[in-house]
């Protein structure tokens, strides 16, 4: 593997504040990765560290096969697009793309013709002649990263680029960095707290919690085989239900204790038979062609996606059904997974 990025034991504190711990990373050059994780993990932090924009307290920064844990941010290579667009409102399109360029002694006649190329690699072309305030929220995000793009960098970094777009809109551009990433093979970090955007984009996906990877793997290693419970919990649209190991639903051999039981609402079965448990249908939300069904089983919650025409009624009582095979065990305690056989067979 040739690595575009590589982090070895990488930590970085303010003060009392420890934003990242001992993080080890090689990315290939060329990949999407997406980083993963809620408000604080550290997202924000790692692509900071990336860019030298702050100092690590320890460990190393490499791109491109070269140690650059002690350079400036300017001698690292590396572009960053942030989620507040931060365009100069007096230059027009042009000038802003091309203004990184001018700064670093580039001449005018050439700095324009690398910010028309990069704007056409983006798709907003016909608006250099225009200034900020005459963008909308995707026309502004496209310039920012054509300005990204100008100086052709070693690694791209984006920190939540669409946070601040509309629902319609964020997926329209989601789709438009994936081209642009596919055209251009250019390493490249991408930060979210999305994890469908996430699923969306990524070539792998790492996930951060508290300053640390809980796991790194391809989307669908993540969803299908999530290494811990918070993983289990935050991947998924919506995330897995976690169950005590001793009921309502319980392993093939019977409960067993000191572990949770993990199954996505897709995996839940309604309209069970005996001895499946019985739920109490709390609530339904409708989604178009699915509907969420909540439901409360033994005293605890648990959710389930099913066809909304096959829904149930709120104060229905029904069987629950989940197959051996989708069933997830993770151990209490430390919250890691613990490998189970296959086993044939429904849970009870």
């Amino acid at each position: 593997m040739t690595a575009g990025l590589r982090l070895r034991g990488v930590s970085l504190s303010r003060g009392a504040v420890t934003a990242l711990r001992g993080i080890d990373l090689a990315v290939p050059r060329g990949e999407l990765l997406v980083v993963l994780g809620p408000s604080g993990a550290g997202k924000s932090s790692l692509l900071r560290a990336i860019a030298g924009l702050d100092p690590v307290t320890a460990g190393t920064v490499a791109i491109g096969g070269r140690d650059v844990t002690a350079q400036r941010p300017g001698q690292r290579n590396v572009s960053m697009v942030f989620q507040n667009h931060s365009l100069l409102p007096h230059l027009t399109v042009a000038d802003n793309i091309a203004f990184g360029d001018r700064i670093r002694g580039a001449g005018h006649r050439a700095a324009a013709a690398r910010a028309a190329q990069a704007a056409a690699t983006v798709g907003c072309q016909d608006l250099l002649a225009r200034r900020p305030h005459q963008l909308s929220g995707g026309e502004r995000q496209r310039v920012a990263l054509a300005r990204a793009l100008v100086r052709e960098p070693d690694v791209f970094l984006l920190d939540e680029p669409l946070a601040n777009l509309d629902a319609e809109l964020r997926l329209r551009m989601r789709t438009e960095i994936r081209a642009v990433h596919d055209r251009l093979g250019t390493t490249t970090v991408y930060v979210t707290h999305d994890q469908s955007e996430a699923m969306a984009l990524g070539d792998r996906i790492a996930v951060l919690r508290d300053g640390r990877f809980e796991q790194v793997g391809t989307p669908d290693e993540v969803w299908r085989q999530p290494r811990t419970r918070h993983v289990a919990a935050f991947v998924g649209a919506p995330g897995m239900n976690l169950l005590p190991g001793d009921g309502p639903l319980t392993l093939p051999g019977g409960p067993a204790t000191g572990v949770e039981l993990g199954v996505r609402p897709e995996h839940v079965t309604l309209g069970g038979t005996p001895p499946d448990p019985l739920g109490e249908v709390e609530r339904v939300e409708v989604l178009g062609e699915d509907a969420l069904v909540h439901l409360t089983v033994g005293g605890h919650p648990l959710l389930a996606r099913v066809p909304a025409a096959a829904r149930p009624a709120p104060g229905d009582r029904v069987g629950i059904g989940v197959a051996a095979e989708h069933l997830h065990v993770f151990d209490t305690a430390t919250g890691e997974r613990v490998p189970q056989p296959t086993a044939a067979g429904r849970a009870g």
